[in-house]
């Protein structure tokens, strides 16, 4: 390993992409700041990233999306900054802002920290959700954007906003320290390090697995894993190709979500679902329900793909293959679920 003097504030540390990322970074002899919501939560980090690194590597300080406290301290002896804090969830919430403030308000909180303590990069984990949806377009490209007058539902609109107003941030200021980049993932899955299955990807593999699913709907995701997306986190930091760039981590082509059920049930899983629930009947139900009226939108979006030429060419890309980023995201929640 390395050594490294440089360190990196990682917003949000206990989260699935920032277990990983920290994980990544201190494997290149990077000093690592991790900032939780919830400083009991230390002692679960660390177990997750295992003991083979030095504790004087790895320290951390407590934030909060909604709060101004702590943030420019926690930044001013850092050189990085990932952001990548956001509230994530399966269900649409009652009210969109309790998705949406935290996302809008962490992002220029995050910012703001970084401009002031003079951090040379700055790397936000938006989403493909800020470039995908709310239109029509069959291939995306980093130059789209979510259009989030139509029904995108609270998550895709959180980050669109968020990310929308750092590259206002960064674009109103004469005298900005630090370059940006935007890693854009699609449906992130991959190994667990840690025994939270809560998260989205880890939620919905635990259900089709276990048989909580008797049909899925007929949507489609662009997909990545979790390796890739901390590795061009990782990369982005030196990578000057990546400066004030949105970088699309996710795969070419749009798959169904009943094919990552197959693939589930070729890796031994037999409970994982085989047939399609009507797409009437999710309609039907969007009239009356939240969700419905959400997946009903992802139904309706159907089936389209990214432009990846840039990201490839940029870190020499090479996606891991999603059979194997299943395998890996199975065997390690067969151990959390004791199967």
């Amino acid at each position: 390993m390395k050594s490294n003097q440089e360190k990196v504030l990682v917003t949000g540390a206990s989260g699935y992409i920032a277990l990983h990322s920290i994980l990544q970074l201190l494997k290149k002899g990077y000093n690592v700041k991790g900032s939780l919501r919830n400083s009991n939560r230390e002692d679960e980090v660390r177990k997750s990233l295992g003991t083979e690194f030095n504790n004087e590597k790895l320290e951390f300080c407590t934030l909060n999306l909604l709060n101004d406290e702590g943030w420019e301290d926690a930044a001013s002896d850092c050189d990085y900054l990932f952001h990548i804090a956001s509230p994530c969830c399966i269900e649409e919430p009652k009210n969109e802002k309790d998705l949406i403030a935290p996302a809008l308000e962490g992002t220029l909180r995050a910012l703001t920290a970084a401009h002031k303590s003079k951090v040379k990069k700055v790397v936000l984990t938006s989403s493909i959700g800020s470039i995908a949806y709310g239109h029509n377009k069959s291939y995306c490209n980093p130059n789209d954007w979510t259009d989030t007058t139509k029904n995108v539902g609270a998550y895709i609109k959180s980050k669109t906003i968020a990310e929308k107003a750092a590259w206002d941030f960064v674009n109103n200021q004469s005298d900005v320290s630090f370059s940006l980049t935007t890693i854009h993932p699609g449906m992130v899955f991959g190994p667990l390090l840690s025994n939270k299955i809560e998260g989205m990807s880890a939620n919905l593999i635990t259900k089709m697995i276990t048989g909580k699913f008797p049909a899925l709907p007929d949507i489609y995701f662009t997909v990545v894993d979790v390796r890739d997306v901390a590795n061009l986190h990782l990369q982005s930091l030196t990578n000057k190709q990546s400066d004030n760039k949105r970088i699309i981590a996710t795969s070419q082509k749009g798959i169904p979500f009943l094919q990552i059920s197959e693939i589930l049930r070729e890796l031994g899983f037999n409970k994982a679902p085989k047939g399609l629930i009507p797409t009437e009947v999710i309609n039907c139900l969007a009239i009356f329900n939240r969700d419905m009226k959400s997946t009903s939108s992802l139904i309706k979006r159907g089936c389209y793909g990214a432009d990846i030429r840039e990201t490839m060419s940029i870190f020499d890309w090479e996606p891991i293959p999603f059979k194997t980023t299943l395998k890996d995201m199975t065997t390690s929640l067969k151990k959390v679920l004791k199967m």
